[in-house]
């Protein structure tokens, strides 16, 4: 059910999707093989280097790492989930995962700033897209739980790229078939509880209504940053705050650091296990418009990272970026944005060594 991209970072080479086989190794050259669970050791796992950062060749995964089709031996690994039939306003998310991968690229393995070093602590793969139906989202959603339950049930941390909003809720289905209900720090400029629209009950606006229904998280350690906009009621976060949701406006976050938030919100996660769900219509527009409904006044990358480094340390047992549509950020400037903010989340899980 997973399928892996290969388009080169410069061109695309044939049709730019194929199915991977684990009984098939490939070898790509100037490249390390595709590794399996047995060849999975301690060494670090990741590829780029210097001549990478300059060179666009080969197979464009996330951050040069290896292509792999199992979770087995790993700790963590990035997921595409190329759908956006959920979208409600401006569609082209399906195409989030392909310029989020080419954008990360450039990316290094270690974080000067907070001295993370992910690919020395982590077995990290890239793990190619969930072969969703683009003609029916609830069959998506199926395969898209499916394919999560068992990378989940392999001991192996998910990272998303998206993908509209939607693709939160099947996934929140396998991490906490798991885990139980979990607690959930969420970014985005809408809280997505809505009960339905037009009849439907699962879209991007209703995930985390629909999370709540099925008891897949902990109500009382929710926390949604950056919540704004016009609406049609005057009181557009009652539900959030009746499950005992914590909601933060983004007018309550303007010209200032999140740091005295993020240590609240820390002592409210406890050891618990903790998703991290970040919808880049979270942040302003002016630093990514890229995406189908943009709100005004929202955060800035700093503030983002400081959400995302406050969580470090924290049980962290998934994360996602979702909401971005390269097709209205012709710059890429979103996807290096949340191709960044994903370097972060990893750099954010458990495990991982600070220096």
């Amino acid at each position: 059910m997973l399928r892996l991209l290969t388009s080169n970072c410069a061109q695309v080479l044939g049709s730019g999707v194929v199915t991977w086989r684990p009984s098939v190794g490939l070898h790509f050259p100037g490249r390390a093989r595709t590794r399996q669970a047995s060849d999975v050791s301690g060494a670090p796992h990741h590829q780029s280097s210097s001549e990478s950062l300059v060179q666009l060749v080969g197979i464009c995964s996330m951050m040069h790492l290896p292509l792999q089709s199992s979770p087995e031996g790993l700790d963590a690994a990035f997921i595409g989930v190329p759908l956006d039939t959920g979208t409600s306003n401006r569609p082209g998310a399906r195409f989030g995962p392909r310029r989020i991968r080419e954008e990360s690229a450039m990316l290094g393995a270690v974080n000067p700033s907070t001295g993370a070093l992910p690919f020395q602590s982590l077995r990290v793969a890239d793990l190619g897209n969930v072969n969703v139906n683009l003609y029916n989202l609830q069959d998506s959603c199926r395969l898209t739980r499916e394919v999560y339950q068992n990378v989940v049930a392999a001991g192996c941390i998910p990272l998303t790229l998206g993908g509209d909003h939607t693709i939160t809720y099947p996934i929140l289905q396998a991490v906490a078939k798991k885990h139980g209900p979990v607690g959930l720090v969420h970014v985005g400029a809408h809280t997505n509880t809505a009960d339905k629209t037009l009849g439907e009950k699962v879209h991007h606006r209703t995930v985390f209504r629909r999370s709540v229904d099925e008891g897949l998280l902990d109500c009382k350690r929710v926390v949604q940053i950056g919540i704004r906009g016009s609406s049609l009621t005057l009181d557009p976060y009652r539900y959030s705050r009746s499950q005992g949701f914590r909601v933060v406006l983004a007018e309550d976050c303007w010209m200032k650091s999140l740091v005295p938030l993020m240590a609240e919100i820390r002592q409210q996660m406890a050891d618990k296990p903790l998703y991290i769900s970040f919808g880049i219509d979270g942040l302003d527009p002016a630093y990514a418009p890229g995406t189908g409904t943009p709100e005004i006044a929202g955060l800035t990358p700093s503030q983002a990272l400081e959400i995302i480094r406050g969580c470090q340390g924290l049980n962290v047992v998934g994360c996602d970026l979702v909401e971005v549509s390269p097709p209205y950020d012709l710059s890429g400037n979103t996807a290096l944005l949340a191709a960044n903010l994903l370097f972060e989340m990893l750099c954010a899980l458990p495990k991982v060594t600070t220096v």
